[in-house]
Parts: structure tokens; C-alpha cells; sequence
């Protein structure tokens, strides 16, 4: 995989949250505009995590897994927003 821009969110922690934000979203105490927040949040210890498990993964210092990882979460968000609009077309 080519590396873009000095890193690649890593799928694996995108469909994580992306699962974490959907059932987030069933938790009736949980108001939707927190849903990203939670993402980027839950995001961000699974890049740490990744970083130290994932040979590959796009950083090789905690900040920037950190970061990666937050940029995962909210990519989450993301997919999920792509998903509700390709609904609303069909």
C-alpha cells in the first residue's frame, strides 16, 4: 500500500469503531453528535495498539499513532455518512 501524505489510516481500526459507533448509536443516553467524538476517541488507543502489533502500520512514534488512530475513528464516521447517503439515493 502505497503511503500517502506521511500515513494510511489502517481499516482494521476503521471498521472497529465503525462497529463501536453503530452500537453507540442504538445506547439511547447517547445523543448522535457525540457519536464522532466517541470514534476518534475509541480511535486513538487502537492506533497506539496498532502501532505496536501491526509490522507495517503508518507510525513509528505514539503521537503520530495517535493521530492515525483518531484519523481512523472519524474516518468511521465518514463511511458511515457515505452508507446513509448512498440509502437515500437508491
Amino acid at each position: 500500500m502505497e503511503n500517502v501524505l506521511g500515513f494510511i489510516p489502517c481499516p482494521a481500526i476503521v471498521i472497529i469503531v465503525y462497529m463501536i459507533g453503530a452500537a453507540a448509536k442504538n445506547i439511547d443516553a447517547i445523543a448522535d453528535k457525540w457519536i464522532p467524538v466517541i470514534c476518534g476517541v475509541v480511535g486513538a488507543p487502537l492506533g497506539l495498539l496498532a502501532m505496536r502489533l501491526v509490522p507495517d502500520f503508518a507510525a513509528s512514534d505514539p503521537l503520530t499513532a495517535v493521530a492515525v488512530g483518531i484519523a481512523s475513528g472519524l474516518a468511521a464516521t465518514g463511511v458511515n455518512q457515505i452508507i446513509k447517503q448512498q440509502q437515500k439515493t437508491e
